[in-house]
């Protein structure tokens, strides 16, 4: 993997096609507990996860301005918000079925409830563009409605979201609910 300016940065594995099996087959075995949890146990996880990116805030800035090749306020900028947006989508864990359900008007003797419920796994591409805060953008409203995800990092920046993965690895999501894959995306998305 080179950085914006060209130099390595770091190399970074190549996935297979069976390692998204792999992924999948992961994802599938702990999506019925992951989305079996409260939904409030869901938001502290996550607020979890902002709290130790906090932790690695300088480290996850300087990986984004060495990949993105932004300076290094806009870099710290990027951070601050991608651990804002773990906060805010942990905030909004308990949240979703009172927003998003509703009782349906009909017009017969029976009522008509919606509530919203897990898709089960969720397939990601992480953004070429704003390898980590895009990577977030899409990963934790996935992972707080109770599914679990198959990613794939960003092809030509993908060291941010691999240091996300530790941090995921290390806070309490359990193993499996987040599968990150780095690769070509040519290989590994089928056409």
């Amino acid at each position: 993997v080179l950085g914006a300016d060209g130099a390595p940065l770091a190399n970074a594995c190549r996935a297979s096609r069976k390692d998204v099996r792999e992924a999948v087959r992961a994802a599938r075995a702990v999506a019925d507990g992951w989305a079996g949890r409260t939904s409030m146990n869901r938001g502290q996880i996550l607020y979890r996860v902002a709290e130790l990116m906090e932790g690695r805030r300088a480290q996850f800035a300087e990986e984004v301005a060495a990949a993105e090749g932004v300076g290094e306020r806009a870099a710290r900028e990027l951070v601050e918000r991608s651990i804002d947006r773990w906060v805010w989508y942990a905030g909004w864990a308990d949240k979703l079925t009172q927003v998003l359900g509703t009782v349906n008007p009909v017009g017969a003797p029976y009522f008509d409830f919606t509530i919203p419920e897990p898709t089960g796994v969720v397939g990601l591409v992480a953004p070429e563009r704003s390898s980590l805060l895009g990577l977030v953008s899409r990963l934790a409203p996935a992972i707080v409605s109770g599914n679990a995800c198959v990613v794939l990092a960003s092809e030509s920046r993908p060291l941010p979201a691999v240091t996300l993965t530790e941090v995921l690895a290390t806070s309490d999501v359990p193993g499996g609910v987040v599968n990150l894959l780095t690769g070509y995306r040519t290989e590994l998305i089928p056409v």
